[in-house]
């Protein structure tokens, strides 16, 4: 089953304190942040507490991901030495742009799972999107690697890249908007086809602005992201229940399920609830609804505690 990854949380990696406390904070994911959330006479300590604190945050069950330095900087293979390690879940490619790049950071971090006597792709791959040139790319950088589970928009860097400066944080998330809905689409619809998972950039409203964090939330929902990507602990819980289903959409898919079973058994293809037609893709939909419900209560006790 795919990895739960609703809420995707940055934390900077040179911070000791944040690093611990981060599990508390909800999310069912962590990226300890070794590239943009790490000044660069941070970038040891940062690898050296990603490191250190793998199986310490693995225990408490959450998914683990380092985000490491793109590749163009130099500074990958260092990161990937010291990062790749037990308790590891998947490392998250800044600026990935080519398939070239997803096969480079392959066999490092085989290299780094042979040395280090870990079961041969054990560490999955994050690719994060935040140029043009990795849009256009996008179908091939997947197909590159196994590893690659999910591929992750980051708008901040794709803005500046496209002309528009700082556009994502001079404008409201719903202005700006428009400019990411191609390359959202793009990342949404390449991840779909190739069966992995798609995740939001953060959002780059104020951070108090709730309401337009899961207005955001909900609409690239309806893309096809199954997550996003969040700089603060607040953000947490709501787009955890963004990305939720709510207890009338799971009452109505289990209507379905029992509907179109029960018409299924008759020879019918197709019945009604509630006044609606219901076929073999509304049963599919209702299936994976419940699925993932499923999934989201079995880990409900961690966040919980």
């Amino acid at each position: 089953m795919a990895k739960m990854l609703r809420s995707m949380l940055y934390v900077p990696a040179n911070s000791w304190r944040m690093v611990v406390n981060a599990p508390a904070e909800g999310a069912d994911a962590i990226i300890l942040d070794i590239e943009d959330g790490c000044p660069m006479q941070e970038k040891e300590t940062g690898r050296v507490f990603a490191r250190d604190s793998a199986l310490m945050l693995k225990a408490q069950g959450v998914e683990l991901f380092v985000r490491v330095n793109s590749l163009d900087t130099g500074l990958t293979n260092t990161d990937l030495e010291y990062v790749v390690t037990p308790g590891l879940d998947g490392i998250m490619l800044a600026k990935t742009e080519t398939a070239a790049d997803i096969a480079a950071v392959d066999s490092l971090i085989s290299a780094q799972e042979m040395a280090k006597n870990m079961n041969e792709g054990s560490v999955s791959l994050i690719a994060l999107i935040e140029t043009p040139k990795g849009i256009v790319n996008i179908n091939e950088l997947i197909a590159a690697s196994p590893r690659v589970i999910a591929v992750a928009f980051g708008a901040g860097d794709y803005s500046r890249e496209m002309g528009a400066g700082m556009g994502v944080s001079k404008i409201s998330p719903d202005d700006y908007f428009p400019m990411t809905l191609y390359a959202r689409s793009a990342i949404a619809i390449a991840a779909r086809a190739a069966g992995i998972q798609a995740i939001d950039t953060p959002f780059f409203g104020m951070v108090i602005d709730l309401e337009g964090l899961v207005r955001e939330t909900m609409k690239v929902k309806l893309l096809g992201f199954s997550g996003k990507q969040l700089t603060h602990p607040r953000h947490c819980g709501p787009v955890n229940a963004a990305f939720t289903p709510g207890s009338e959409e799971i009452d109505f898919a289990n209507m379905v399920v029992t509907a179109y079973e029960a018409a299924q058994k008759q020879g019918l293809g197709a019945t009604t609830v509630a006044g609606k037609m219901i076929d073999y893709g509304t049963y599919k939909r209702s299936m994976a609804l419940l699925a993932l419900a499923d999934a989201i209560a079995a880990r409900e006790p961690r966040s919980r505690e």
